[in-house]
């Protein structure tokens, strides 16, 4: 058994086929698989359920992977302890709901790469199940979701909470319902709304705010940012946490508005995920902590405790 095979079993599981993990470690795809094929052979087991669509980790390959990984990280350690780690090739993949990007995500990915310049940070729009299931699978190293009191994280999976928040209606600049100090769900009703698809926490408290009687003419789409650009341009209005429109590049170019929800007291978290009982490699814990760190930094800044608002 060489280090080199539980790497190349780690590269499959975290870029999702054979295919793309040749890309990515710059072997060709016959000797990876070789090379895996041994590593199963010595083993005597199968790692990888190979399919016409590529190659996945095994209900077998999934017990083994934490023991495997925490070889790698034993590995890291030394090499770190030697002087010798090399961070230049390693891929840190981020799914997120684009909750925050500008405020969190962002700040903490230009001091994680401070510090690790030849480390590529890839930052993958996705829903929140799809996040879930990247990571219990291991193609994605850490999540960003947004939740709403009462939600749980998967088994499997462990969250930290960054920021607690508000949902805000989300306005263009000049809309009449900006000249008032907060707004209702009567007003946001009346307009056309630009809705979060099935999949994402605000598609579900918007339906759980109106009820039966949603606004009738709407817009569908993927994630905040899109959402927030559609209302600037004036296509509608949204509803998004507070945290993902304040500091937001439209925001601060006063393309953007945010007023309160008349007696809308619902909390909405930002929580970064990552598996459980699993020992990450280092750069992935220092971009978690990157994430942390600004998290931090921002609850100060804005007066909020790191406990969800009562």
């Amino acid at each position: 058994m060489r280090i080199e095979q539980l790497e190349y079993l780690a590269a499959v599981t975290q870029h999702g086929s054979l295919r793309r993990a040749s890309e990515k470690l710059h072997l060709s795809q016959p000797a990876l698989s070789e090379a895996l094929t041994k590593l199963e052979r010595e083993l005597k087991v199968t790692l990888l359920d190979r399919r016409r669509s590529g190659a996945r980790i095994s209900r077998e390959g999934r017990e083994l992977l934490p023991y495997m990984l925490e070889v790698l990280a034993a590995v890291d350690r030394l090499r770190v302890a030697a002087g010798t780690q090399r961070t230049d090739t390693r891929v840190i993949r981020v799914g997120t709901v684009h909750a925050a990007t500008s405020t969190l995500l962002v700040p903490a990915v230009r001091a994680f790469q401070e510090r690790h310049p030849g480390t590529t940070v890839e930052v993958l729009t996705l829903q929140q199940p799809q996040i879930d299931e990247g990571l219990a699978e291991g193609t994605i190293d850490l999540g960003l979701v947004n939740v709403l009191d009462g939600d749980d994280a998967p088994i499997g999976l462990e969250g930290s909470d960054l920021v607690h928040g508000r949902p805000v209606a989300v306005l263009p600049t000049g809309h009449r319902l900006a000249a008032r100090p907060q707004v209702s769900l009567e007003d946001l009703r009346a307009e056309r709304f630009v809705m979060m698809r099935a999949g994402y926490v605000m598609h579900r408290f918007v339906h759980r705010a109106f009820g039966a009687d949603l606004p009738t003419a709407t817009h569908s789409t993927d994630g905040a940012e899109m959402g927030k650009a559609l209302v600037a341009e004036g296509a509608g209005v949204t509803v998004l946490p507070d945290y993902s429109v304040a500091g937001d590049p439209l925001h601060r170019a006063g393309l953007l508005e945010i007023r309160p929800i008349a007696g809308e007291t619902t909390v909405v978290t930002l929580q970064l995920r990552q598996r459980t009982s699993l020992q990450q490699p280092l750069p992935v814990r220092e971009l978690a902590t990157a994430l942390l760190d600004r998290a931090a930094a921002y609850r100060e800044a804005i007066g909020r405790p790191a406990t969800a608002a009562s």
